[in-house]
């Protein structure tokens, strides 16, 4: 960004002196004005006001226009070129999602994997500036990606996600260690984990709690969503003819979800249909702001030498117009 200013600005007040130089000027022509007393004018109807006469105020308003320069370079004129440099603190953040084959029941719609995987995507889309990872469990855990800012393909990898590519269960311990240990090297200052699953813990070598004190111990913090509603909901069950859709009691362990979030600084929420699981993520979002830091430099040039140069060729151009153009007769 760029613009003019002027570090004297008191000096304009010097323009102020044209005023009763042009004040001058104007009584100075009336009453010096030559006269000549004749009995008629008829026969001066037709002569023609000479090119020396149209052009005989020229001097005077070059002079006037050469000291109001002359003034502007006094005033000291300086350009300036503003430049922000913008720098970011982003968050890491992995997302872990639960792909249990109860987050395919039907509480949410269409399910609650599809629900998780919209809401995921929304706030990938909403954090342009962070670096964000994915990792899914269910009876194990896997990094579907490492933390990155590649949000399309994170997206994309996100949309790929689906129940059953890894055994059944809920190892909520494995799946946060999983997170954990794809933020222990990061630099950042924030590192975040987004936990949500539906169920209760039953699988994994590592137990959930002893995950959260690594998490704490790296300074990770981390958030726990409770999927499901409350009661009961329709969904898949295992029986002798095959998989078949049924009612079944939501068991979420929020205890052990709460107290997850209450050792690494997180919190806890319970989400019990698709608007409140994307308000939610919505309220995360506002506690994890990138932090932005702006810079601006201000670089000046002095332009007076333009005005003062400008100001000797308005001179120049008056003398030339006085002395040659309007020369007098003797």
């Amino acid at each position: 960004m760029s613009g003019i200013i002027l570090h004297n600005p008191n000096y304009l007040y010097l323009l102020l002196l044209l005023v009763p130089l042009v004040v001058w000027y104007i009584i100075r022509n009336k009453h010096f004005t030559p006269k000549l007393k004749v009995s008629s004018v008829a026969q001066l109807k037709n002569v023609k006001s000479s090119t020396r006469r149209r052009l005989r105020h020229i001097p005077f308003i070059l002079r006037c226009l050469a000291i109001a320069l002359i003034i502007f370079a006094l005033a000291r004129p300086q350009s300036t070129h503003s430049k922000n440099d913008i720098t970011t603190e982003g968050i890491d953040i992995v997302l872990a999602m639960d792909i249990s084959s109860s987050m395919l029941a039907q509480d949410f719609k269409p399910d609650r994997i599809s629900a998780a995987k919209n809401v995921a995507i929304q706030f990938i889309t909403d954090r342009p500036n962070d670096r964000i990872g994915m990792v899914v469990f269910s009876g194990e855990s896997f990094t579907q990606s490492p933390l990155t800012t590649d949000h399309a393909a994170l997206i994309n990898l996100t949309k790929e996600i689906k129940s059953g590519m890894l055994e059944d269960g809920t190892a909520i311990g494995n799946g946060l260690a999983t997170s954990v240990a794809r933020l222990k090297e990061s630099k950042t200052k924030s590192k975040v984990v987004i936990l949500m699953t539906d169920g209760e813990n039953n699988l994994g070598e590592v137990a959930p709690l002893t995950a959260a004190e690594i998490a704490k111990t790296f300074g990770v913090r981390v958030y726990t969503i409770g999927v499901g509603t409350r009661g009961r909901a329709l969904t898949p069950m295992a029986t002798d003819f095959g998989v078949q859709m049924g009612y079944a009691d939501v068991k979420i362990d929020e205890n052990l979800l709460r107290k997850i979030s209450q050792i690494t600084g997180g919190e806890y929420f319970r989400a019990t249909d698709n608007t409140k699981l994307a308000e939610i993520y919505n309220k995360i979002n506002e506690l994890e702001r990138t932090k932005f830091q702006v810079d601006r430099y201000t670089k000046r040039s002095e332009e007076f030498g333009l005005f003062a140069l400008l100001a000797v060729a308005i001179l120049l151009l008056e003398v030339l117009f006085r002395y040659l153009i309007l020369k007098r007769i003797p």
